[in-house]
């Protein structure tokens, strides 16, 4: 699943390409992944719009339009936006936003992604959007916050770093990356976290995110861009996908185990 760093590059991209322009035609070629409005709804109220600004939220993209309703775009397992000046088909392509100039293809390739019209401003309606926690990256994702979090929790400290409403935009790649450049092991109890390995994971998880951030997002089968690339940040991964490997630490073996309902990598060795 496209985490921060894979989200935040198609946003900029998406940005940097389609912001001012008008959206003069939609094809919506797989209707079911509207999730909130009829297919003619959607496809009548994107039309003619111009797209004023792309942000971002945990995993969500959210395009706001002028004098319309706004487009929420969750890319669930294998979604992306695509800008493309010239017309061409791609493999999993389901939904055709013609611009006045260029295109911005949504691309899908399990189709398990999810699009919703919401109001321009305040609050979506969209629980999953609406309930977020802080990004990871972001300014109110404190050293503080991450200490009375973890401090008032009894579950894993893997679980935690899933859920989207205490950390947004953390999933499994991160997750793992960050908690063994912390040497924190996944299984381990919020509440049991002292305050030096608290600081560690915090500073790890800007690590790890900036990393993916710096090569374009993580691609280990489908993601690929804003621009139709893949990311590059598999090749500086230390323990995701890893297993049965050698630790690049102290040369153990990584692990491979399912935890929290999510396969976990880690070291049994530096991660206590």
């Amino acid at each position: 699943m496209p985490e921060l760093p894979e989200v935040e590059s198609v946003r900029a991209y998406i940005e940097a390409h389609a912001v001012g322009k008008r959206i003069e035609d939609v094809r919506l070629l797989l209707p079911r992944l509207v999730k909130n409005t009829t297919p003619e709804e959607f496809c009548r109220l994107l039309t003619g719009q111009t797209i004023s600004a792309v942000s971002r939220k945990g995993k969500y993209l959210l395009l706001r339009c002028s004098g319309g309703p706004s487009l929420l775009v969750h890319l669930r397992m294998t979604g992306s936006l695509i800008y493309q000046e010239e017309y061409e088909e791609i493999r999993g392509q389901r939904i055709i936003f013609a611009l006045n100039e260029g295109y911005i293809l949504y691309r899908d390739v399990r189709t398990l992604g999810c699009l919703w019209l919401v109001p321009p401003e305040g609050p979506t309606g969209i629980s999953g959007y609406d309930s977020l926690g802080p990004d990871g990256n972001s300014d109110k994702f404190t050293l503080s916050y991450l200490q009375e979090a973890l401090q008032s929790s009894k579950r894993s400290v893997k679980s935690f770093l899933l859920d989207q409403t205490c950390v947004a935009g953390l999933g499994n790649i991160y997750a793992d990356e960050a908690l063994f450049l912390a040497g924190v092991r996944p299984q381990r109890r919020c509440c049991d976290i002292s305050p030096d390995e608290c600081r560690r994971l915090h500073e790890a998880i800007g690590v790890v995110l900036r990393q993916g951030l710096a090569h374009g997002g993580t691609t280990i089968r489908d993601f690929i861009s804003g621009n139709g690339q893949e990311g590059s940040n598999q090749a500086f991964l230390q323990v995701y996908g890893k297993e049965g490997t050698p630790c690049p630490r102290c040369g153990h073996t990584i692990i491979y185990t399912k935890f929290a309902g999510r396969g976990t990598h880690y070291c049994p060795h530096c991660q206590v």
